[in-house]
Parts: structure tokens; C-alpha cells; sequence
């Protein structure tokens, strides 16, 4: 098995629409702002059971999360700075 891509790659490839080929590397990653930027691909996605359940192992707050851009906005900012959620 390949080594899992970068969080920015996997980040890019979310904003291109290469949601499996995202999905498929995030899984391979462990830490808090993994489980975030998974949680944001099944924003993306439409399952907001499995974001929720996501943005809750980032320690994040699923029911008070701005919209899909603020929470892209904030997730790369924190991935630039990082810092965890």
C-alpha cells in the first residue's frame, strides 16, 4: 500500500472534486485535524452522520459549524498555522 498523501494534497484534491481519492488517503491519517478534514469530505458528501461523527473525534462542534466554505477556510488556516481545531 502507498503511503498516504500530505493533508494539503488530500485538501486539494476535496477542492477539485476528487472526493475518493481524498477520502482514501484521509483515512490512512490519524491526529485531530485529520479527523476534521474527513469530517469535511462527508460534509461535502451530503452524510452528515458520518461528518458529525468526524468533526466530533476533532473535537469540534458539528452543530455549530459555519457553512462548507467558512469551515474550508478555517480548516486550511489551521492546517497552515498547525494548530489543532
Amino acid at each position: 500500500m502507498e503511503a498516504p498523501a500530505d493533508l494539503h494534497d488530500i485538501l486539494a484534491w476535496l477542492r477539485e472534486g476528487r472526493w475518493n481519492a481524498a477520502h482514501d488517503h484521509v483515512q490512512r491519517h490519524e491526529g485531530l485535524l485529520a479527523a476534521w478534514l474527513h469530517g469535511l469530505l462527508h460534509l461535502q458528501e451530503g452524510d452528515l452522520e458520518d461528518a458529525e461523527n468526524w468533526y466530533e473525534r476533532a473535537g469540534r462542534r458539528f452543530r455549530q459549524r459555519g457553512t462548507f466554505e467558512e469551515e474550508l477556510a478555517r480548516f486550511e488556516a489551521a492546517l497552515t498555522n498547525g494548530t489543532a481545531p
